[in-house]
């Protein structure tokens, strides 16, 4: 999972990916740092053309507040620049996972 550290580098991966997952989180929310290697796995392993990120909301408030991300951890799953999914505070990863099924066999046709 690459870190974002910009708001056009962000931009950029939105419109570029096909399909990407934003996580935003930060460096003293203890959930975000135990939920981040389990999307990860479950991504790698279910959903290998997903575009992965994570943004350090302590690190680059601009882009959390361009998000309207005002809670941690929040995540966000895009398709074809569309954003599908949004998840705050409290979720489950394999929900999240489980959701991600048809848009992303729509995307990839598989």
């Amino acid at each position: 999972m690459q870190t974002v550290e910009g708001l056009e580098a962000l931009e950029s991966l939105k419109q570029e990916a096909e399909a990407l997952l934003i996580l935003f989180g930060g460096k003293e929310c203890n959930v975000c740092h135990a939920i981040k290697p389990k999307l990860e796995a479950l991504l790698s392993e279910h959903y290998p053309k997903v575009t992965q990120c994570y943004v350090d909301c302590h690190v680059t408030t601009d882009i959390c507040a361009q998000h309207g991300v005002f809670t941690l951890p929040t995540l966000q799953v895009y398709f074809g620049g569309q954003r599908f999914i949004e998840e705050v505070r409290s979720f489950s990863v394999p929900k999240v996972i489980e959701d991600m099924a048809r848009p992303y066999s729509m995307m990839f046709d598989e």
